[in-house]
């Protein structure tokens, strides 16, 4: 099954690291979040990627091919622990990973990324993931849960922490202060399932996140999967020092490969 990545976009609100590489590419311990999301997702089973590139997409190949054999054509890299070819990871242990990198465009937006791959999902149920967000998943059950519904589309929904510390008021008079408690809303959680039907919701200069999802909520075919455990995305500087403290205490949940049990 193809995890579709989108590593196209220009990451603005992170320009502190961004105006030098792109987003995908700033690291969380030493590794770039790129890394950590398709590492979670291969732990489950899930290791052939298809990386929507754009802006800077050049320095994600060189990423994974430093020695530029691709130069400026589309690219599958098979990276095996078994036979060739063989390709390391800057130096990392050996992944067993089938990459597809894919010029999407500069400033494609995300749901024209999806559809400009639609060649290499090829009538399959597919993933999709922003590749800047963080979380405990176990896709298993994401994908256990997608196909019970029936729906043409399924999307992870969870419930963040407050960015503000919360005031509780009476009569005018502060009774209770509560520091960014968790939201009570539900929002996207940017780990995604689609059947192949979902490439007729697209074209090439949609918004995922407007049209093509919102058409498909009208037509009762958008199912949502609640996850209550840790989730975080690397959206702001802030964010990608809150990951990093994680990382270097040894409490970093996104982690699950390093779990016997997946969780």
């Amino acid at each position: 099954m193809k995890v579709v990545l989108l590593c196209g976009g220009k990451g603005t609100r992170l320009r502190e690291q961004t105006q030098s590489i792109p987003k995908p590419l700033v690291e969380i311990g030493g590794k770039p979040i790129l890394w950590h999301v398709m590492k979670s997702y291969a732990h489950f089973g899930f290791n052939d990627f298809v990386l929507c590139l754009g802006y800077k997409g050049r320095m994600i190949k060189e990423y994974f091919d430093p020695q530029r054999s691709w130069r400026h054509q589309d690219l599958i890299v098979d990276v095996t622990c078994e036979g060739a070819p063989r390709l390391r990871v800057l130096g990392t242990e050996d992944e067993d990973w089938r990459i597809g990198f894919v010029d999407t465009g500069e400033a494609t937006e995300t749901g024209g990324r999806i559809k400009r791959v639609e060649r290499l999902v090829d009538g399959e149920t597919f993933m999709v993931n922003y590749a800047d967000g963080l979380a405990d998943l176990d896709v298993r059950r994401l994908l256990e849960f997608h196909r019970a519904r029936g729906k043409i589309g399924t999307l992870t929904v969870v419930r963040p922490l407050c960015q503000w510390g919360v005031l509780e008021l009476n009569d005018g008079t502060v009774t209770r202060f509560r520091e960014k408690p968790r939201m009570n809303e539900w929002i996207s959680g940017g780990f995604f399932v689609f059947e192949s039907r979902f490439f007729d919701y697209l074209d090439e200069d949609c918004v995922l996140e407007r049209g093509p999802l919102e058409r498909l909520a009208a037509d009762g075919q958008l199912a949502a999967f609640r996850h209550a455990g840790f989730w975080e995305c690397m959206d702001t500087y802030k964010d990608s020092v809150t990951l990093n403290e994680l990382w270097r205490g040894g409490s970093a949940p996104w982690k699950v490969w390093l779990n016997n049990d997946g969780r």
